[in-house]
């Protein structure tokens, strides 16, 4: 007897509603309607008490971090600059971003998911994708629907993210992790989209190429250029002028993404490579003339950093800077430790080391602290590693004052540089 064919597989896209923005109006109700765009600098962050800041009265070089929905048809979009912005829609409301809650309501969201759903691969803050093929109600008909116990339970898993959260999310149904992204931005905001193998040509063929996660600004145009702008056009090319065009595996991937054919696995868990924070200046800043406060920004992104490996269970051993000067040239520097840490303090120490090797006489507009070379906190160091040889625990020591009180504000703008 032939053995059974394997069942087709169900894979949900889960994307929250216009995420940031989303969780300023949970605090904000009466803003609820109105353009409001989130971006710029946390220290504007005034509780304000109806007399809301507009983007038209914003000065500085800051971008638009999200926008609610009524702002976006008014054409802002994620990245753009606030001052293009505030041309665009001036009387819009100017909120400062607060990534703090940002990732407290993404850790429920998920738990809220997992919670009916473990099978869960962690694409970023505000969206993840589902393994549904196993579950048990997924392939039960509802009535005349085939499709209908997957089509319940993806709506069982839109109210437990709102129950959880009191936000809205869009969930894509699909045979395969791309066409689930793709279907998951269809109805937007509050969707539920179930786009099958027989869909591809009425659902999909008709969207612009750029709506393939993959294709991106360069390669679209490039593809617009060629005169081909939808996706059913880029699937109705030849493999070997895709190839032409853009290098085997490229074009390779373009062709089988244009029909829809995905094979990637729901990655349900790997270990991150690193944790990092920056920050982009209100306006550039000098390691002598501003030297406290870049001491203090550089102080707090250390903590930042460090909070995080404390949060998740890691430790690292390399510690790493980013510089972007005024210029825009950037620079990045690291130093690998004995042994890993997570400890704010050691961190900054090291951080400042890697700033000593770096010539700061221009001024500067980013900051960035990276650590790197990860594992998880307390794991024994493998024989005959640096940490095993030296005989170094996997955490150092902490001081015994603060770092504030024992580390200059910021390295000697005179130090050899590298």
């Amino acid at each position: 007897m032939p053995a059974p064919a394997p069942l087709p597989r169900l894979v949900a896209h889960l994307d929250m509603d216009a995420f940031y923005a989303s969780v300023e109006l949970l605090r904000r109700p009466e803003l609820r309607g109105q353009m409001v765009v989130v971006g710029g600098s946390r220290h504007r962050a005034a509780e304000y008490a109806g007399d809301w800041p507009r983007l038209g009265d914003y000065t500085g070089r800051g971008v638009v971090t999200t926008a609610t929905y009524e702002a976006r048809a008014r054409g802002i979009h994620s990245g753009m600059g606030l001052m293009k912005a505030a041309a665009l829609a001036p009387h819009a409301v100017l909120l400062p971003a607060d990534f703090d809650e940002y990732r407290r309501l993404s850790r429920a969201f998920k738990a809220a998911v997992a919670e009916m759903a473990p099978d869960i691969e962690d694409r970023g803050i505000d969206e993840i994708y589902i393994e549904l093929t196993h579950l048990p109600r997924v392939r039960d008909a509802v009535g005349h629907d085939p499709l209908g116990g997957a089509r319940a339970l993806a709506q069982d898993i839109k109210n437990n993210v709102r129950r959880a959260t009191g936000l809205s999310c869009s969930i894509g149904l699909a045979p395969n992790k791309l066409l689930a992204k793709i279907c998951s931005d269809l109805d937007k905001p509050d969707g539920l989209t179930v786009v099958m193998a027989d869909d591809v040509p009425t659902r999909i063929w008709p969207l612009p190429v750029r709506r393939i996660n993959g294709i991106g600004p360069k390669a679209g145009a490039q593809l617009d250029a060629l005169g081909v702008h939808t996706i059913g056009e880029l699937a109705a090319c030849a493999p070997d002028w895709l190839v032409t065009h853009f290098g085997r595996n490229h074009g390779l991937w373009m062709h089988q993404a244009a029909r829809g054919l995905d094979d990637r696995p729901v990655v349900t868990h790997s270990e991150p490579v690193s944790m990092s924070r920056e920050t982009t200046f209100e306006r550039d800043l000098h390691a002598r003339h501003d030297k406290a406060a870049l001491g203090a920004i550089f102080t707090r992104l250390c903590e930042q950093v460090a909070g995080d490996l404390q949060r998740k269970g890691y430790v690292g051993r390399t510690i790493g800077i980013k510089l972007r000067f005024d210029d825009f040239r950037s620079v990045t520097r690291d130093l690998t430790l004995p042994a890993p840490t997570a400890q704010a303090e050691a961190i900054r120490r090291a951080g400042g080391l890697c700033l000593k090797r770096v010539d700061l006489s221009r001024r500067l507009r980013l900051l960035g602290v990276r650590v790197g070379g990860l594992s998880k906190a307390g794991a024994r160091p493998a024989p005959g590693s640096r940490s095993a040889a030296q005989g170094a625990s996997a955490t150092p020591t902490e001081e015994p004052t603060s770092m504030r009180q024992t580390l200059p504000l910021f390295p000697d703008d005179e130090a050899p540089s590298s």
